[in-house]
């Protein structure tokens, strides 16, 4: 019996439609949206990327990551997210400070309700180049060569540490919140005297902390004020610095992360806010050095405890005060 076939032509028709089908169905499913989510990140892109990567590899949800510069981190996100709120183009933050996200929580900028939580923490710190300063409990003095550490910020006014003190910007990033926090604490009038004393000192004032934590580390600035993570990155790396112990004028650094009201992707939104919050997730944060604890607020540690609300009512106000003080 003879069995009956479409003429050549046609076969290979159908079969070219068929493979354009299949081809179709596969970029379809590439570019599903819905498994996908767009994150604005102030986290340092060395230690975000491969835990976005470990999420991906978990959930099959791709991230499409925005990170900000070291000089403007985390306001330069904020700013973006403010302009887009009408049209948000972002689904999450991950934020690597407190302020600005509480400053986007009073504008609107996340969902309601429980629009962003906080997890792990870093911390705002003195760091002194040992081969320059003796640490509290080492003997200073002619004979070693070292001056004492200073027990204060104030004393960072004086003459001792003249050109001697490197320092961000403080109208962005941990620096600006951690300026903010001591207004607070000191009040207005003593505040502003210590700035104003501190930039005649002739401060070294660079773009990132973690700039200051080289300077230091290279002896160029003896004092520093910067994050936990960028004096551990040097002490990594066989500098000769340490950081002096917390005190109450010491600031907590908790990560951050937020849902965008309004978000493109809302359920992979969820996905990657439920995950970045998980204690394993806070873990290996410490173990690369980006945080220094898992949780938040460490019991028994004497730290700045800001009104946060009164600091992002006051941000604007105090900021264009900064700028008057420590011209570029």
């Amino acid at each position: 019996m003879k069995t009956l076939s479409a003429p050549p032509r046609r076969r290979r028709a159908a079969l070219a439609l068929l493979v354009l089908l299949v081809l179709a169905g596969l970029a379809g499913c590439g570019r599903d949206p819905a498994r996908e989510v767009v994150a604005y990140i102030a986290q340092d892109q060395v230690f975000a990327e491969p835990l976005l990567a470990e999420f991906t590899r978990q959930t099959g949800i791709r991230v499409r990551a925005v990170f900000d510069s070291e000089a403007v981190k985390t306001v330069g996100l904020a700013n973006r997210l403010l302009a887009e709120q009408a049209r948000p183009q972002a689904d999450v933050f991950w934020g690597n400070e407190e302020l600005r996200t509480r400053q986007l929580a009073a504008r609107g900028v996340w969902r309601e309700p429980h629009g962003w939580a906080a997890f792990g923490h870093r911390s705002r710190r003195v760091v002194v180049n040992t081969n320059h300063i003796a640490l509290p409990g080492t003997a200073p003095g002619a004979a070693s060569g070292r001056l004492p550490a200073p027990a204060s910020l104030f004393e960072l006014t004086n003459a001792t540490w003249r050109g001697r003190v490197a320092l961000a910007y403080p109208l962005f990033g941990t620096t600006a919140t951690h300026f903010l926090a001591l207004r607070q604490y000191w009040g207005a009038e003593r505040w502003e005297a210590w700035c104003r004393g501190l930039a005649a000192n002739q401060p070294l004032v660079v773009d990132g902390n973690s700039f200051v934590a080289k300077l230091v580390a290279k002896g160029e600035a003896w004092v520093g004020l910067t994050d936990s993570d960028d004096i551990q990155a040097v002490q990594r790396e066989g500098a000769p610095v340490a950081a002096l112990p917390w005190n109450d004028e010491t600031l907590l650094i908790p990560n951050t992360v937020a849902v965008v009201r309004g978000a493109p992707h809302p359920e992979a939104a969820e996905e990657l806010f439920a995950w970045l919050q998980r204690p394993e997730v806070a873990a290996r944060l410490v173990a690369a050095g980006a945080l220094e604890g898992v949780e938040t607020a460490p019991a028994g540690v004497k730290t700045l405890t800001p009104d946060w609300s009164r600091l992002v009512s006051e941000l604007e106000a105090v900021t264009d005060r900064l700028k008057t003080i420590f011209l570029r």
